[in-house]
């Protein structure tokens, strides 16, 4: 929530989950920092721009009729939930009105999964979230990132697979998935993320 000249204004958090650094562009691990930039495109708002006090990239809009936050955690993925805790207090926005976009490893590359609630797994920037936050009460669209078995050797261990980047016969499918996160996304600003999840989570 953002108050305003004693009006209460809805707000949404939406973060991307990534690394920072060009070393990390283009890994199954920034998917998330990916479906940012791919919704940031879709809705026309302004760039990114790297906000120190927030320890973040930040771009600010308004779509249909509410105002949304789209940011970029720039601290590493262990340490996300540092940033999003200085917007959260900073604008004081509800952790049911934060959505976090990231990958899974859990999910085959493509799918899209949306959740309301849940556990970390084994996904440190997730932990560092429900951690900073306080709670496991918020808006989760999981990336689908696995191809090991497929396009990689099944045995190979997970802290080396999601930082390596996608092959060129997986960017299809990347891309294919971050439309649809985009289209998801859209349609939960619309319509609410239960409308979304019907849609798109399957």
């Amino acid at each position: 929530m953002l108050v305003n000249y004693g009006l209460i204004v809805r707000m949404k958090l939406i973060v991307g989950l990534g690394n920072p650094g060009l070393k990390y562009e283009g890994t199954r691990h920034n998917i998330g920092f990916m479906a940012l930039d791919h919704l940031r495109e879709r809705i026309k708002f302004s760039d990114f721009r790297n906000e120190s006090k927030f320890k973040s990239e930040i771009s600010r809009g308004e779509f249909n009729g509410e105002k949304v936050i789209l940011i970029k955690p720039q601290t590493f993925m262990n340490l996300s939930g540092d940033g999003v805790l200085l917007v959260k207090q900073f604008y004081k926005i509800d952790s049911k009105d934060i959505w976090v976009a990231y990958d899974d490893v859990d999910l085959n590359l493509g799918v899209l999964r949306i959740r309301f609630e849940g556990s970390a797994g084994t996904h440190n920037g997730m932990k560092s979230l429900i951690q900073c936050l306080g709670t496991e009460f918020f808006t989760r669209f999981r990336l689908g990132i696995e191809t090991r078995g497929e396009s990689s050797p099944i045995h190979q261990d997970v802290a080396s697979f999601v930082l390596e980047r996608f092959k060129n016969e997986e960017l299809p499918q990347v891309n294919e998935l971050l439309s649809t996160f985009s289209e998801a996304a859209v349609l939960a600003l619309k319509k609410g993320g239960e409308a979304a999840q019907n849609m798109f989570s399957h």
